[in-house]
């Protein structure tokens, strides 16, 4: 599919990013290869997360005035449900396989996955040739399929449950990207390339050799359960001052009260994301 968007100030059509048209067929290339290995849960969680971040692209408005609710309820389904995720398909599977050095593995990860977030605010600031939304979001989906590809690697018996749950987040990264785009006039079909990073990296790493070691296995799912509570934790809606949701709400004279309207969507949406998870569970249980 394709992203068609027009700047929220010229409305006038822009024409597609090579970058995104280049990764996308690139995922096409690789879907391939999956097909072809067997890795079809994989494949599956590459296409979930391509199309989530694309439709959510789409969906995004400038003028639309119900943005923030938008915003805070697409971010806490998404957060309640890698959180639920994490703690119950992940968490358990580290400790199991080895108590000590899962318990590390998930430290590690919420650590990294924090030194990243940091690390990324600093980059900002240098010229990496492309628009730095759609960078930002790139690097973090690259990582996250890296982490996808191996565990599924490593325990391919795992369900689509939690892969599914995990690229939740694309959806709502999407459409928030989008608006800030097009906010400042730059394609939105640059998201195309972030779109497809999952499945970028997802699949070769799946077909990477994973020696059948307890430790090395602990250390794996431990590693990637502290880096998915950290995206889900950073995916929290923040209706505080100064966060991206006040921002928004800043636009106008009754933006306090609208704060304090959002925080009871902010703890409802993460209560429904993850509902949803224990509902699913029981269901492929």
């Amino acid at each position: 599919m394709s992203l068609i968007e027009s700047s929220g100030v010229t409305n006038s059509t822009q024409p597609l990013s090579p970058i995104g048209l280049g990764g996308t067929a690139l995922l096409g290339a690789f879907s391939a290869v999956a097909l072809a290995m067997g890795l079809t849960k994989v494949l599956v969680i590459s296409w979930v997360a391509f199309a989530a971040m694309s439709l959510g692209a789409l969906v995004s408005s400038k003028s639309d005035t119900s943005y923030p609710t938008r915003l805070v309820w697409g971010y806490g389904l998404a957060s309640g449900a890698m959180v639920t995720s994490s703690a119950v398909f992940l968490v358990p599977q580290a400790i199991g396989l080895n108590p000590r050095i899962g318990g590390f593995g998930i430290a590690a990860g919420l650590l990294v996955g924090y030194a990243a977030h940091v690390i990324g605010h600093r980059l900002s600031h240098i010229d990496v040739g492309l628009d730095l939304t759609a960078a930002q979001i790139t690097a973090h989906a690259l990582s996250a399929g890296f982490i996808i590809g191996i565990v599924y690697g490593s325990m391919p018996e795992l369900g689509l449950l939690l892969g599914l749950a995990i690229v939740s987040h694309k959806g709502p990264a999407g459409y928030a990207a989008a608006h800030r785009l097009r906010e400042s006039g730059k394609p939105v079909s640059a998201l195309l390339l972030p779109a497809a990073a999952v499945g970028l990296t997802a699949i070769p790493a799946a077909l990477l050799p994973v020696p059948e070691a307890p430790a090395i296995n602990g250390a794996i799912f431990g590693f990637a359960a502290g880096v998915f509570l950290h995206v889900a934790m950073d995916f929290l809606p923040s209706c505080e001052t100064g966060g991206e949701v006040d921002q928004v709400c800043s636009l106008s004279e009754h933006s306090h009260r609208r704060l304090d309207q959002l925080r009871s969507h902010a703890v409802g949406s993460t209560a429904v994301g993850a509902t949803a998870v224990f509902l699913a569970w029981l269901v492929v249980a």
